[in-house]
């Protein structure tokens, strides 16, 4: 129930975004030399930390938030039986599990930019702001604190701010479908909850998302047993945190799709962009709307996103391999959205660089791309099994080899996607559009856990 979740307890921008007014993101990962002096730095910060409270009025100008890696628990002095009981896959660290990911050839760990995946970085303070001003505020007195505590440094700085018409690079709106969790966004249910029969949704539990409370599992379970957690007070109100920079190849993407549009029998370029991903550009769902873009799509509405893949179930409107078919399957696996609601993440990231000109169709060299970051309970069965199993590879979805054409395509060879049709129409095996560029398994504290760090008493 809504009264039994401590927001008090948990860090903001988990369960709620903060909204597009706080239209820049700073993403600071910092080094710690000597764990004293780390911990006496985050004690200072504990104060500043954004919570989960909801505010009253406009809120603040800017906001800050603090993750630890493996590493970074150890370089604070965190017990090692503690530390061990964390999950593999956050001990191992993204650049460890970078074959089980598909980070391979040029997404490979040892072309990441300096300080990611390297177990230099230690703590991440992520910083949202509302205004320039604002921003450059909280990044001066956070630099301030960190110069001051010694032993501590900044290993990598990763500046995002919001597109116009909030897009990411390749021109799509982003960020539509989110889950509904129970007591927190039930608003959203519709679309974002489990798809039960009849066309009713319901809800997830809370504990797919924030340790310490009950879970999907915990549900059916006669002993009502929670999920696995870290111990002591890092076992309840934290999460695990996905971070991701993704480099986005955007005139690679814009010559792709001008070339295919000219052998493609059914439409144009706009229509062959909207079957790679699933959506038209402004977020209409093919699924609701498969031959014409409405103006005016708005995400807000409940039933905004409520659709399921029962009506198309050959993918003529959505293409079976279409980006949001596979990161989302929602029912079209069968067996009523059982095989794919423990599955979902909360996303939230950030565009970075600047726009490519609108009639480029060269790379022009500079860096841009998206700051993917998710928040689950569960790296391994929510994060990790959508890459590599839904977006990787194929077989789920009856594609063979296929991967995800728009994000998966690390291997050249399997860059290449059916659009079914009659006839179909067939894209070519061709380069990745999307590459990573660095990538860190971090775990989010409760700010009960937050303080036992600081203060030295987590194990």
């Amino acid at each position: 129930m809504p009264g039994l979740i401590d927001l008090a307890d948990m860090q903001g921008d988990i369960l709620r975004a903060y909204g597009n007014r706080f239209d820049r993101t700073t993403y600071v990962f910092v080094g710690v030399g000597d764990a004293a002096n780390g911990r006496a730095w985050l004690r200072g910060l504990l104060e500043q930390v954004t919570t989960a409270v909801r505010w009253e009025g406009e809120g603040p100008l800017s906001t800050l938030n603090v993750a630890l890696t493996c590493e970074g628990l150890k370089a604070l002095g965190v017990a090692p039986r503690m530390v061990e009981s964390f999950s593999k896959e956050f001990r191992q660290g993204m650049a460890g599990r970078a074959k089980e990911l598909g980070d391979v050839g040029a997404s490979e760990p040892g072309g990441w930019n300096e300080g990611l995946g390297t177990g230099d970085a230690h703590v991440l303070i992520t910083i949202n702001a509302r205004t320039a001003g604002a921003l450059e505020d909280a990044l001066k007195q956070l630099r301030t604190g960190i110069e001051a505590a010694g032993s501590l440094s900044v290993v990598h700085q990763e500046d995002a701010q919001m597109l116009e018409g909030q897009r990411e690079h390749f021109g799509f709106a982003d960020g539509f479908s989110q889950p509904a969790i129970e007591g927190v966004n039930e608003d959203r249910v519709l679309g974002g909850g489990v798809p039960l029969k009849d066309g009713l949704w319901r809800p997830l539990a809370l504990g797919e998302f924030i340790l310490g409370y009950e879970d999907e599992e915990t549900r059916v379970d006669k002993q009502r047993r929670l999920p696995s957690a870290p111990d002591g007070p890092l076992g309840r109100s934290g999460t695990y945190m996905v971070w991701r920079k993704l480099h986005q190849d955007v005139a690679l993407f814009r010559r792709t799709l001008a070339a295919s549009a000219k052998l493609y029998p059914h439409g144009d370029a706009a229509l062959l962009a909207a079957k790679i991903v699933g959506r038209w550009r402004n977020g209409t769902p093919l699924v609701t709307s498969p031959g014409c873009e409405p103006p005016g799509f708005d995400p807000k509405p409940a039933g905004a996103n409520d659709f399921r893949y029962d009506r198309d179930p050959g993918g003529l409107a959505c293409p079976l391999g279409a980006h949001i078919r596979r990161s989302n399957p929602r029912d079209a696996l069968g067996f009523e959205g059982k095989l794919s609601f423990r599955h979902r993440m909360i996303r939230r990231g950030m565009p970075y660089g600047p726009l490519l000109p609108e009639d480029a169709t060269e790379d022009d060299h500079e860096e841009r791309g998206l700051v993917f970051v998710c928040f689950n309970a569960s790296i391994s069965r929510q994060f990790e099994s959508v890459q590599r199993q839904w977006l990787n590879e194929g077989n789920t979805f009856h594609l063979a080899h296929d991967t995800d054409f728009l994000l998966g395509a690390a291997d050249e060879a399997k860059g290449k996607m059916t659009v079914p049709g009659d006839p179909p129409f067939f894209f070519s095996p061709q380069a990745p559009f999307v590459t990573t560029r660095g990538g860190v398994y971090l775990f989010v504290p409760g700010i009960t856990g937050l303080a036992a760090v600081a203060d030295g008493v987590a194990g």
